[in-house]
């Protein structure tokens, strides 16, 4: 079973400074690090998702912004592959599927922003289109959200949306345990 990991809009623009800064974005972009360290050491293909707007008005990833650029933590390598996304869904409209199935990727791991959108998007259309999926739940970030007029809490929606994800639709674990269940 080959295995691939796919990096999901780890951009500047939801860190400190940004226009959308996520809760716990620095710490998520240090495990996402970590794991992309192992999948480099072991040979393992690696996908980076880059989401560049499209729409009128938009006020983060505006192409050709230092915002819109993946954080320099986990900055793509020559030989790997950044796929470019405008929507939530990873797979939709872009190259993704076609260049995991050049590789003959058929189990992903997964880490990224934010979880409550483009992570939990994508990785249910993964598991979908019959991919084995694994997430980092200490890989991305998530920030506050609100409904009905109640507000949630960002750990609350990350906590939500981890298990929500959790057994149906990904292996959810640490990006330390995800390493370390790496094959050679």
């Amino acid at each position: 079973m080959a295995e691939a990991l796919v990096l999901i809009d780890l951009q500047n623009d939801y860190f400190p400074s940004g226009t959308m800064e996520l809760v716990g974005a620095e710490a998520a972009v240090e495990r996402a690090a970590m794991l992309l360290e192992a999948f480099r050491r072991k040979g393992l293909p690696v996908f980076h998702v880059q989401h560049l707007a499209k729409r009128a008005g938009a006020t983060f990833f505006v192409p050709g912004t230092v915002g819109a650029e993946i954080h320099s933590a986990i900055r793509p390598e020559r030989e790997e592959r950044v796929v470019i996304k405008h929507f939530p869904n990873s797979f939709r409209e872009t190259t993704l599927l076609e260049d995991l199935r050049a590789v003959g990727a058929s189990k992903l791991t997964f880490a990224g922003m934010m979880t409550h959108m483009c992570v939990d998007t994508t990785v249910r259309a993964a598991a979908d289109l019959g991919f084995a999926c694994s997430l980092a739940q200490d890989g991305c970030a998530t920030r506050a959200l609100e409904f009905g007029g109640q507000p949630v809490a960002a750990d609350k929606v990350q906590l939500a949306y981890l298990a929500g994800l959790n057994g149906s639709f990904a292996s959810v674990r640490s990006a330390q345990e995800l390493c370390a269940t790496l094959s050679a």
